[in-house]
């Protein structure tokens, strides 16, 4: 069973994906943002395209460990995903993704200039490797 990872952010949608024995976590492909309705159905289409059995959505939380605003859209996200597939979507802690993904570029020495820009599938990557290990 493959699993897709989800960052979702304002302007792009990360997305990474396992490979069938859910072993090994790669980069995937950056959608970038249009509508949430339109997002949802891509999204959709592609885990159907790839046989995905579960998909799993990053949420952000704040201190308190309530959603922030980054995670109540990951969560309305995740709803208009529900609507547009029968695949089961969860949602997944996904607090330093993006941290962690530029972190990992900047360990495996990625030039400055080169790791300008967005990591948005790496997040994803990150995201989905926690899920990956949080279920073993």
């Amino acid at each position: 069973m493959r699993i897709l990872a989800v960052d979702h952010g304002e302007k792009r949608i990360g997305l990474a994906l396992s490979d069938p024995t859910t072993t090994i976590a790669s980069p995937f492909k950056v959608i970038e943002h249009v509508s949430r309705l339109l997002d949802a159905a891509q999204v959709a289409n592609l885990a159907a395209e790839n046989e995905v059995g579960v998909i799993v959505v990053g949420q952000s939380f704040d201190e308190e460990g309530k959603p922030n605003l980054a995670g109540r859209r990951a969560a309305k996200f995740a709803d208009a995903l529900r609507e547009q597939t029968r695949i089961p979507v969860e949602l997944f802690d996904e607090s330093f993704s993006t941290q962690d993904a530029r972190a990992a570029v900047i360990e495996m020495g990625v030039s400055r200039k080169k790791r300008a820009g967005h990591h948005d599938s790496l997040a994803a990557v990150v995201i989905l490797r926690s899920y990956i290990d949080s279920q073993k």
